[in-house]
């Protein structure tokens, strides 16, 4: 069983047959689908699975706190999974690509207290950009 699935199963979500393959297609790593890609990922595996349920369940799971959505420089939304293990994106400028990535450090202790302008910064999102190999391949 997925990690998501253990975790809804956990929480004692009820799983439909349609809520569990949208959980099963989100499953992995590096996981960055949009909702029209988990929708034609759910219909191979259970045709009769609605876009209307797919976009219910993936808010549901944004609601819950068990996957993330992921917004970039005005594309559709992303749905990540990896909603409980601290981590930062690193994003292709060309094609959208997506990548959990993992740097060091700690990026709010890297703000100064002069620019927080008064602010109890309490958690800060870091998006790294570039072009993956492909992209750079063909530039």
């Amino acid at each position: 069983m997925s990690d998501l699935l253990e975790r809804l199963r956990a929480r004692g979500w009820r799983l439909t047959a349609q809520r569990r393959v949208v959980a099963e297609v989100l499953d992995g790593d590096h996981v960055h689908l949009t909702a029209d890609e988990v929708h034609a990922r759910a219909t191979a595996r259970l045709p009769e699975v609605s876009r209307a349920t797919v976009y219910n369940t993936l808010g549901e799971l944004v609601t819950l706190g068990e996957v993330v959505e992921v917004s970039t420089d005005g594309r559709a939304k992303r749905y990540d999974p990896n909603a409980h293990r601290p981590h930062q994106h690193l994003v292709c400028s060309g094609c959208g690509t997506i990548r959990d990535v993992h740097p060091t450090g700690d990026p709010l202790a890297d703000l100064p207290s002069a620019e927080r302008f008064g602010f109890a910064v309490a958690a800060a999102e870091v998006t790294y950009r570039g072009l993956c190999p492909d992209c750079a391949a063909a530039a």
